[in-house]
């Protein structure tokens, strides 16, 4: 303070007049800041010299300096995984469509080969209704040959029963015995 209080007197020898000047204005007062710089250099020097100020901010530079250095390591890690995804995504229409025209085509593929099962299982299942019709019609013909059979043997029944007489009854028989008879020797 003493200091501050020599160097005001000195400006004020210097100025030789009474009324205020620039730096003595009333509220902004030229010895305030001088006193204020003087305090100020004399508490860096304080510093510096008792509590080791240059050592910390020694310190706390490499800190900031290392941290700088792994930001930059992260900022171009995160620009490098960037580049990839926007390749990736460049990349991403070209495998869309890949994979449209894939599906496309075995759609396609898949359609062809139901179409040929549908067509093969059609001429077997044509074959087959052909082989069971075959069948049904000589199961039927077979029916129709019994029935008619049947149905001759059952005319020709009553035929002989109405048209026979006893004495071709008779006639029958004797011929029947001497038939066995002769085969009997």
């Amino acid at each position: 303070m003493f200091l501050t209080f020599i160097i005001i007197n000195v400006l004020l020898l210097f100025a030789g007049t009474e009324e205020p000047r620039w730096w003595d204005y009333p509220g902004f007062e030229l010895w305030k800041f001088v006193n204020l710089a003087i305090f100020v250099i004399a508490l860096i020097f304080a510093m510096r010299k008792f509590v080791g100020l240059p050592e910390k901010f020694r310190d706390r530079k490499e800190t900031i300096k290392r941290e700088l250095a792994r930001a930059q390591r992260e900022r171009d890690a995160a620009l490098a995984k960037l580049k990839e995804v926007e390749e990736r995504l460049g990349r991403l229409d070209i495998e869309v469509a890949t994979i449209k025209e894939l599906s496309s085509r075995e759609a396609r593929e898949e359609r062809e080969r139901i179409a040929l099962s549908t067509e093969a299982e059609i001429a077997k299942l044509s074959e087959q209704a052909a082989r069971e019709i075959e069948s049904a019609g000589k199961a039927a013909r077979r029916e129709l040959r019994r029935y008619t059979a049947e149905q001759s043997v059952r005319l020709a029944e009553e035929l002989v029963r109405r048209e026979m007489k006893p004495e071709d009854d008779a006639r029958l028989i004797a011929t029947n015995i001497e038939d066995l008879g002769g085969a009997a020797q």
